[in-house]
């Protein structure tokens, strides 16, 4: 009978320890799409594919791109943030780990006291003295809180999976510092295309101007000629400044993300066009392996779940066990013998009777927090599907269109050369020549941007696809 008692006290304990635990976390199930919508023939990315990995823009081929970069990873600001929090997420885990042990204090103590003879009396029959005493002490006190209702067990877990998402965060906020870098990168060297076109331009109409005003004081020219000729000049001139204010900015934006200051900073102009290596695409699924910003977000879930049990546990009693032990005299040279020792056992329990409802407001707040965090998961999840769609549709439909901005432009230099000889033979107006140095100098200026779209594109398709983050970034914080 007294078994089956103390069977049934040892059940309930468990039970109460489940029901105060609350409930074991379990990643919820994700209807994911089983291909991409575009039919573009991408390389497919394998288990092993080694291209996004590591340092994936140097997949690009631009060797001073590779040196921003590595100035980035080494000087940014933003990223030292980052790892800084990173840092500190990982020492919350031993600190919340240390509840899991006693806690042991050593205490020592000495002091030299004279008593009242005149304190009140402790008995009518003995009068009081007043005596001077020396006290000397050393002990130890032990504070262990059990935890049959899991509440360290949960705080522990939480921990643990919020260490997991700032690892998760750090890697997002890498992969997004370098894909910023790039796309701006790729933004000034666009520019400093299409300063050169636009440069060429105004050689091109530099000497048309000759031409015409050589052709107006010989009277063959009219006034309109020329008027028409200095006005497409002056505004491909304004056209050129506007550009170079642009390259400025991003020139700027650089330097802050290098970590250098904006006056101790210059990148030169160049005309080298970037390799352009589209990323291996992999099934939809890929991303929630891939994506450090999933990955935060599923750890995020964790923790919400493990704070659920947390706020549970106040329902129940805190339990701490409290031994301590030790010598005390009045002698220090008597201080550590048997007769000095003194000890005690105890234990203290701690239960809420009544709180107008802060424990149930907690757990419901703890659950709000939880549908919260899914929610964020599921939609981290539908805005990468919607980036690598993006990324991939727009490489494609970018392609397309820079084979005909190629196009354009040598029908467009057809043109013009067509408009110059007619106007030259007298069978045109100069008007043609102007809309023909124009048409050029637009069809010019657009190939060269959707060449730069495309390199975006391509970042931010990388950038869609995880980059070159792995999951053994997050699992090393485990």
């Amino acid at each position: 009978m007294k078994s089956a008692r103390c069977l049934a006290l040892l059940s309930a304990a468990a039970w109460l320890s489940g029901c105060a635990s609350g409930p074991d976390y379990k990643k919820p199930e994700l209807e994911m799409p089983a291909a991409w919508q575009s039919e573009q023939p991408f390389h497919a990315a394998m288990p092993n594919d080694s291209a996004l990995k590591g340092n994936w823009w140097e997949t690009f081929e631009d060797a001073r791109l590779n040196q921003l970069e590595q100035l980035a990873l080494a000087q940014n600001q933003t990223l030292q943030i980052a790892a800084a929090r990173l840092e500190q997420a990982r020492q919350q885990v031993t600190v919340s780990a240390a509840g899991l042990f006693p806690q042991v204090n050593l205490q020592a103590g000495a002091d030299r006291a004279k008593i009242s003879a005149n304190r009140p009396l402790s008995a009518y029959s003995t009068p009081n003295q007043s005596t001077v005493q020396n006290n000397f002490q050393l002990g130890f006190a032990v504070n262990y809180e059990a935890d049959l209702f899991g509440r360290v067990r949960r705080t522990v877990e939480q921990a643990k999976a919020s260490s997991e998402q700032a690892a998760a965060d750090f890697e997002n906020a890498r992969l997004v510092l370098m894909s910023e870098l790039a796309a701006d990168y790729f933004n000034l060297r666009e520019l400093d295309a299409e300063i050169d076109v636009v440069r060429q331009g105004i050689a091109l109409q530099q000497r048309a101007l000759e031409f015409i005003t050589a052709r107006h004081d010989l009277g063959i020219a009219s006034g309109l000629d020329l008027a028409q000729q200095q006005a497409l000049l002056d505004a491909n001139r304004t056209q050129l400044e506007l550009l170079q204010n642009q390259r400025v900015q991003y020139e700027h934006a650089l330097a802050t993300m290098t970590g250098t200051p904006a006056p101790q900073f210059k990148l030169e102009a160049a005309l080298a066009r970037p390799v352009l290596a589209p990323p291996p695409v992999g099934l939809p699924s890929d991303v929630l392996q891939r994506r450090p910003d999933v990955a935060s977000a599923e750890r995020a879930m964790a923790a919400a779940n493990a704070g659920i049990g947390v706020a549970r546990a106040a329902y129940f009693p805190t339990i701490l066990l409290q031994p301590n032990g030790g010598w005390d005299s009045n002698q220090i040279g008597n201080l550590l013998s048997a007769p000095s020792i003194l000890w005690s056992l105890g234990t203290s329990l701690a239960q809420n009777l009544f709180d107008a409802g802060k424990t149930r407001a907690g757990v419901k707040i703890a659950e709000a927090s939880y549908t919260a965090a899914v929610a964020n998961y599921r939609q981290t999840v539908l805005v990468a599907m919607q980036e690598v769609e993006d990324g991939i549709d727009g490489l494609a439909l970018l392609g397309r269109a820079g084979m005909q901005a190629e196009a354009s432009v040598h029908s467009s230099q057809r043109v013009l050369d067509l408009a110059n000889d007619r106007y030259s033979g007298g069978l045109d107006t100069y008007l043609d020549v102007i809309t023909a140095q124009q048409t050029l100098l637009t069809n010019q200026r657009q190939a060269v941007q959707i060449h730069g779209q495309l390199l975006l594109t391509s970042v931010y398709l990388v950038k869609a696809l995880g980059g070159g983050w792995q999951a053994d970034a997050v699992q090393a914080a485990r």
